[in-house]
């Protein structure tokens, strides 16, 4: 696409996930799969601190795929959890963290968790690896761009994209975005892809059943069905990324207020 590339996977076993029901009514009515009571019991997991535990991801996208979730079942929000994903970054090298909204990629929306995946298909670090901290220009998707050797520091920058966020956009729960952070050298890169819609409208069609999160924005997009495998175009991610990230004008006026602060 252009000047980067976008790695397509067909992940049949990824079908359930693309296709969830995340409305309010529709996960009240399933058991969580996040809750360890209700985990395979070949699913131990390895404690990280009191609060979170990982897990190898049954359904893996990407290698050595994993899910960290909080062992209290609360809803996901990243409010308050900026730097527990930061130190999970720093303690998984060769990894990284991302984070799905609840209006926006999880499909446990009512289970505070995180992800984590193999950086070894990671398009995105490529694709802005000389690119300093701001937003590619003729990137199809909005994403904004933080490095940091500083925890507190890249912590507050990004609390303060998504007040801005928060004002601008005016979502309901909290701004809808999808979060990846790595650790490399000391320094932490985030990028924050605020989002206007869950899924396209070929989704809703039945052109396409893609429904992007963190890793489709991170250039690692998931098409379940062999048909939409086959059938996907460059012209079509280009099209889907415009549609679920912000429209220019109003990224534009965010990353001028963000900059402004800052």
């Amino acid at each position: 696409m252009g000047w980067f590339d976008v790695y397509l996977r067909l992940i049949p076993h990824r079908l359930a996930s693309s296709t969830a029901a995340t409305d309010t009514d529709s996960v009240a009515k399933r058991p969580c799969f996040l809750c360890g009571s209700n985990m395979p019991a070949a699913e131990e997991g390895a404690s990280f601190d009191d609060h979170l535990i990982i897990y190898c991801n049954p359904f893996p996208v990407i290698e050595r795929h994993l899910t960290i979730a909080h062992r209290e079942h609360r809803p996901q929000r990243i409010a308050g959890q900026l730097e527990n994903m930061l130190r999970l970054a720093a303690a998984l090298p060769g990894y990284f963290v991302f984070y799905n909204g609840p209006e926006c990629g999880a499909s446990a929306p009512d289970h505070l968790h995180f992800q984590a995946g193999s950086r070894g298909l990671f398009p995105i670090e490529r694709d802005t690896a000389n690119l300093p901290n701001a937003a590619p220009a003729s990137y199809a998707r909005k994403v904004f761009i933080f490095r940091d050797r500083d925890e507190s520091s890249i912590a507050s920058r990004l609390n303060e994209a998504l007040d801005l966020l928060g004002k601008s956009t005016s979502f309901g729960i909290e701004p809808m975005i999808n979060l990846s952070v790595y650790y490399d050298a000391g320094r932490w890169t985030a990028y924050l892809f605020p989002r206007s819609k869950h899924r396209p409208r070929a989704y809703y069609t039945g052109e396409l059943t893609v429904s992007p999160a963190a890793l489709d924005m991170c250039g690692v997009f998931v098409t379940p069905r062999p048909r939409d495998f086959e059938a996907i175009t460059a012209a079509d991610l280009e099209a889907i990324y415009r549609e679920v990230t912000l429209p220019d004008d109003q990224f534009r006026r965010v990353a001028d207020a963000l900059e402004s602060r800052l």
